[in-house]
């Protein structure tokens, strides 16, 4: 269970779609205060869903081979099935758009503006439109909560609640895995908050060209990670279903 829910929460922390949205969150007017708002909505999401899977299992796991552990089992397996799909299927769309009709392939990171004699590291980075910018800065602390919801990766908190299946509270270390869990979930978002708290002028500079350089690679990233959890879970699932 520990190993499993440590690779999740990675896949969770590491997904580029919330850090890319977070970003703007702190980078908007008031931006530190919307971003705790974000952080408290995002990890109250993990932690009501480990919480009603405790509730269900009363804090103790199904006994072997009992319907309630197979069933817990057959939704990770569909869980990692479903991440590996969905990885392939944009992994070929990435691939496809990459190829011209000619069949040639182009470059990763080449714009469709940027000129042949032109090097990666002199384009500009891309800064967000300034319609995008100035709605966060109008938008509320309650609209950053619900873009912490919105934007929660639904799928990977799923395959996570399939493995609190397997937590046993009579532990400590179950407790901990728990805690580990929620908090490296949400470790990116703290330190980008802590970062803006810290040094926000250089902070938000820097962390709009992160932003920039993240939607150039998020496909590859995304596509990277669903392929190796969703592999992972389904050959963790079929060991413990056949073993």
């Amino acid at each position: 269970m520990v190993l499993d829910l440590l690779l999740i929460a990675l896949a969770i922390t590491l997904n580029p779609l919330p850090i890319m949205a977070f970003v703007l969150v702190v980078a908007s007017a008031r931006g530190v205060w919307k971003g705790l708002v974000f952080i408290l909505a995002w990890l109250a999401c993990l932690v009501t869903v480990i919480g009603i899977v405790l509730i269900l299992t009363g804090g103790q796991p199904p006994p072997p081979r009992s319907p309630p552990s197979t069933a817990a089992l057959a939704a990770k397996l569909a869980i990692g099935v479903s991440l590996v799909f969905y990885g392939e299927r944009r992994r070929r769309r990435l691939v496809a758009a990459r190829t011209g009709i000619d069949g040639t392939m182009t470059e990763p990171d080449q714009e469709p503006d940027q000129e042949p004699d032109q090097k990666p590291d002199q384009r500009p980075a891309a800064a967000p439109g300034p319609q995008l910018t100035s709605q966060m800065d109008r938008s509320s602390a309650w609209a950053a909560a619900g873009l912490a919801v919105f934007l929660q990766p639904w799928g990977l908190v799923a395959a996570a609640a399939t493995t609190v299946v397997e937590a046993d509270l009579s532990h400590t270390s179950s407790w901990l895995a728990l805690s580990f869990f929620c908090l490296l979930a949400t470790a990116s978002l703290v330190a980008t908050e802590l970062y803006v708290v810290f040094a926000p002028t250089a902070a938000k500079a820097r962390l709009l060209r992160l932003r920039s350089w993240m939607e150039r690679h998020q496909q590859r990233a995304i596509v990277l990670g669903c392929l190796v959890l969703g592999f992972w879970l389904v050959g963790r699932s079929i060991y413990q279903l056949t073993s």
